[in-house]
């Protein structure tokens, strides 16, 4: 399989369909109603008030991979590549179907995705690479 940034970019596609993205130009501040204030002022992590189901308070024995992400983000702030609240923003920009479908720590994995791509850290096809690697060590252990 070839690496390259179309890879990516398809992946990346498939993404952006299970995210859809509406934007509306207003004049503001005279064509805002209540319910555009609203919309505007509740933010994708901000879900208190929202409708929801019953909460699983049942603990939850925290995965390897669930650690691991944990460090990785926390070495990657303690050198400088990002700050919590750039890994929260990051994390509040994948969109309400993401945010919310996604494992807290997954969202976290894939905000330093993210990072490392957007400041050139690592390339997409090194990223291709490595999960093809992983995959492959994977079904090896199956």
């Amino acid at each position: 399989m070839s690496h390259t940034s179309e890879n990516y970019t398809s992946l990346l596609e498939v993404i952006r369909k299970l995210v859809p993205v509406s934007r509306q130009e207003m004049d503001l501040p005279f064509s805002l109603t209540p319910e555009a204030a609203q919309a505007i002022l509740h933010v994708v992590h901000d879900i208190g008030g929202q409708p929801d189901g019953p909460l699983d308070k049942s603990l939850h024995e925290t995965e390897l991979w669930e650690m691991f992400t944990h460090a990785t983000s926390e070495c990657l702030a303690w050198r400088g590549y990002w700050v919590s609240e750039e890994r929260r923003r990051r994390e509040n920009d994948l969109g309400v179907t993401l945010y919310c479908g996604t494992p807290y720590y997954a969202r976290w994995l894939l905000a330093a995705t993210k990072m490392l791509l957007d400041k050139g850290l690592i390339t997409p096809d090194e990223l291709m690479l490595k999960l093809d690697q992983i995959k492959k060590r994977e079904e090896a252990c199956k």
